[in-house]
């Protein structure tokens, strides 16, 4: 089975038949671990012709490079660029390695948490202008459809949804309020991108707990973070999704980041028994994405868990981790 066949099994909602699926959604130690700087939009700025394409086909190369050696079963990065770049850039990737990895791009269309300089008029806006609010939301909605579609036309296959709704203690919104200006607006967008033929797959931190049967209402395919920074605790959202919704992360991007293996190992073993290798459909990642900064260490440390545990029957019996 392929990388791109075991990210596909998860995505389905089965348990994994081999090696459980990994990726990140940022990595951004590229510098560190393979001397050469992905590219993004800014890089492309004023280049064009030859030259841009040959820049696209160097960075799809250090993408597959990435793939191929962290053992990686999709692949990011590519969201960096512009739109018309990512989907060449596709193509780019597939001449290179096939169909060996799957292809991802990032949409969102849905309100996410204010910065702070907006936070206030945004919360009276919804107070006194709640129906403007919506038909902005509707348009925001119906661009990220098409944007999308575009996309998953060029041949991305996964689609990561990444506006944040939470904060440590609970969602920017009551579930009530997100039942009204979110949670219809995201279903749009999820059922656009699996008409179209990819998975739809929902990213944010914080606590979702309040907001969790919302977001699995949608139809989204898989969740992605499950942020134990903020109390998620995998098990419990297995117990609630059931063992056929494939779930994404929950390993303490905190500790990957600056703590020690002793505490990467609890967190990363924690994820695969009960995310799990055999308790339902899975993908091995951090609660966010390899920071700059952090040690190389800690990530491929936290990948060698990943071979020696990651396996099924690995977690068949009650025995200590």
């Amino acid at each position: 089975m392929t990388p791109r066949q075991s990210a596909i099994e998860a995505l389905s909602g089965r348990r994994p038949q081999d090696l459980v699926p990994h990726f990140e959604l940022e990595f951004q130690l590229c510098e560190e671990h393979f001397g050469k700087t992905p590219l993004r939009a800014e890089h492309l700025q004023d280049v064009t012709g030859t030259r841009r394409r040959d820049m696209l086909k160097r960075n799809a190369e250090l993408w597959v490079d990435v793939a191929t050696k962290l053992k990686w079963n999709i692949i990011t990065g590519l969201h960096w660029l512009p739109v018309d770049d990512q989907c060449e850039s596709f193509e780019y990737v597939r001449e290179i390695a096939g169909d060996t990895f799957m292809l991802s791009a990032f949409v969102d269309g849905t309100y996410a948490i204010p910065d702070g300089t907006h936070m206030m008029d945004f919360a009276m806006r919804l107070a006194d202008q709640p129906d403007k609010m919506l038909e902005e939301a509707q348009q925001m909605a119906e661009g990220a459809c098409k944007l999308a579609q575009q996309l998953i036309g060029a041949g991305a296959e996964v689609i990561f949804m990444c506006a944040d709704y939470c904060f440590n203690d609970g969602p920017f919104l009551s579930p009530r309020m997100f039942s009204r200006f979110v949670t219809p607006f995201l279903a749009q967008i999820v059922t656009a991108i699996k008409k179209a033929g990819a998975f739809a797959v929902k990213h944010t931190d914080g606590d979702i707990m309040p907001i969790l049967d919302q977001l699995v209402s949608t139809g989204i395919d898989a969740l992605h973070s499950l942020d134990p920074m903020a109390g998620v605790d995998i098990a419990q959202v297995r117990q609630i999704v059931g063992p056929n919704f494939c779930l994404i992360g929950n390993v303490n991007c905190a500790w990957v980041q600056a703590g020690t293996h002793d505490q990467i190992r609890e967190s990363a073993l924690y994820c695969l028994r009960y995310g799990g290798v055999d308790s339902g459909a899975y993908i091995y990642s951090t609660s966010n994405c390899i920071f700059k900064g952090g040690p190389l260490e800690n990530y491929l440390f936290m990948l060698r868990l990943r071979d020696e545990y990651g396996h099924p029957g690995t977690f068949a019996t009650d025995t200590e981790m």
